[in-house]
This record gives structure tokens, sequence and C-alpha cells, in this order.
């Protein structure tokens, strides 16, 4: 699918889908692909004189791969985390082609952020006609997601965080199998965002050095360099959060290795409390003929009394230890 966007009275940006067989407009400053068909790969190409790179492509992780400039046009890819509000969050990669006539940005799934810069290029005097206005328009608003999934994930964590040392529920166990389920979500999560930042601190740098087609153009080398600087934040917000996460991680699997050992030690301390008991049972249980307690009247007295003694000193001498 091909969408269109073409500059609106007011400074606003017009977005519509390119019906089939229709030529591009020529006033098209950003045309946006999504999953297209090679017949419109090829409608696009004609249009710029660039070439469309094919989705196995983008999924390259060689900087050579994904950014470079040919033909009078920059070519760079990154990689946007998606679907994040599900229970599996992906990277998918995005790919940006800047030329002096357009922005052409290719795509296979649907990254929040670019509705949150369509919303906001919608507006009057929400984005510059020119396809660097767009390119540094849409990298703000990748950013602007990315620091309201970490600020989400953030504060998940620290809901985690609670859960993991609170002590008045009972079941504990299930907790934390709930807690390291979660702190393993949000773990990947991050790792997730710290790779995308990666991929986009390295498009900026990009940009800032050499890719605006126009040597004239020292506006989109300005704004990438301030936004390296928003992108370096996000990425130590990412480490720390990162950092916290594993903290997490290391502290509930050592209260789960404690609780496991308070269970192990309890019935330790059970066995040795109910070995003497079960030693005078076994003597008196025995059936030899000649044991002078048999015909005693106050023998089986006795034997219990003995019994209950055994097993209480113990017990008092473990809480005289605090061993219980």
């Amino acid at each position: 699918m091909i969408f269109v966007h073409r500059p609106a009275p007011g400074g606003a940006l017009t977005r519509a889908p390119l019906e089939a067989g229709a030529p591009v407009p020529e006033d098209a400053v950003w045309i946006d692909l999504v999953a297209p068909a090679r017949a419109e790969d090829l409608l696009v190409e004609r249009h710029l004189g660039v070439e469309i790179p094919t989705r196995e492509e983008q999924a390259d992780i060689e900087p050579s791969e994904v950014l470079y400039a040919e033909a009078g046009a920059a070519y760079m890819t990154a990689r946007l985390v998606v679907a994040v509000d599900t229970d599996r969050p992906r990277l998918s990669a995005v790919s940006f082609i800047l030329t002096r006539k357009a922005l052409v940005t290719l795509r296979y799934d649907e990254p929040r952020s670019f509705t949150m810069f369509l919303t906001r290029a919608g507006k009057p005097e929400g984005c510059a006609p020119t396809p660097e206005a767009v390119l540094a328009g849409l990298v703000e608003s990748i950013l602007d997601r990315a620091a309201d999934v970490l600020q989400t994930v953030g504060d998940r964590i620290d809901a985690l965080s609670i859960e993991s040392f609170d002590d008045r529920d009972a079941r504990n166990a299930q907790r934390r199998s709930r807690v390291l389920t979660g702190l393993g979500r949000e773990g990947d999560l991050v790792s997730k965002s710290r790779e995308s930042l990666l991929t986009i601190e390295r498009m900026l740098l990009f940009m800032s050095s050499g890719a605006p087609v126009d040597p004239t153009q020292k506006e989109l080398r300005a704004r990438a360099r301030g936004i390296f600087r928003d992108v370096q934040a996000l990425e130590e917000h990412a480490a720390f959060m990162a950092s916290k996460v594993q903290f997490l991680l290391d502290a509930t699997l050592g209260l789960v290795n404690l609780e496991q050992n308070n269970i192990i030690k309890l019935f330790s301390v059970m066995a040795v409390i109910f070995m003497p008991p079960t030693m005078v049972a076994s003597i008196y249980g025995m059936n030899f003929k000649h044991m002078p307690e048999l015909d005693w009247p106050f023998g089986y007295p006795m034997a219990l009394a003995l019994m209950l003694a055994s097993g209480v000193l113990p017990f008092l001498f473990f809480k005289w230890r605090r061993w219980l």
C-alpha cells in the first residue's frame, strides 16, 4: 500500500492512499510504503529514480548495508519496537530513503510513532513541507514513543519491585513466579528498546555527518545533532532500567533460594526432633523374651514420657540456639 503526503494550507500535511495505477503526485513530500507489492516499489522507483530495498536487505545488520548514499539519495534503516502492548513485542525494520524530491519510508508493521507523527503533522504548522523536516519529525516521534515505552516499563518494574519484597502474601511461591515472569518480560522489552535506540543512534550519526542529499541543507544536520543528545539520554535511562531488572531478578531468585533453604531446614530439624522418640519406640517395640519393663506396671507411661522428653528437649535446644 502506498500513502502519499502532500502540503496543505496552514503548514500541515495531508495523507491519502494512492489509487491503483495512479501516478505519484509531483508535490508529494513523503511517500509511505506499507508492505508494498513489487509493482508499487517499481512505481516509486520510476518516480524518484531510486531503488527500493527488499525486505531481506532491510534485515541486514551490517552498517554499510543499512546506512549508505546512492544515486543522490540517502538510505537509512532503523529497527523499531512494535506490538509493545502485547505479550510478544518485536523489532521491525523501517527504511528511510531521503531524496531531494521526497522522503520514502518502507515498513511492514504499524509503529505507534508513525501514528503520533501523522497526528502532529496533520495540524497547522505541524511540519514543514520538506523531506528533511518530515524525516526529522519522524525521528523525534520515534524517540517520543521510545521515551513513553521506557516510562511505562519503569512503572511496571517499580510495581514488580514492591510485589517482590512484599511478605504479607502467604502464597509466596505463586507471587515469586509471577514476579519472575514479569521481570523477564520487562527485561526483554528493555533489551529490544536499547537495540532500537542503538540503530537510531547510528542513523543520526549518519544524518549529521553527511546523509543530507543537499550539501546546503544544514538544518537537518543541526536537528540530528540535537536529537542525538536525546538518544544518548534515553540509552542511559534504558541501561539503568536494565541494571534494575537484573538486580530484581537476582534479589527475587535469592529470596526463592532463601525460602527453599528455610523449608529444607525445617524438615531437617523436624527429622532430628523425631529421631529420639523413634529410637525409644523402636527399642520398646522389640520382641525379646526378657525385657525388665514388660512386667512393670509403670513401663508404658515411662516409655511415653521418655519419648515425649526426647522430642521436647531437642526442640527447646533448637529454639535456644535460634535455629527455628
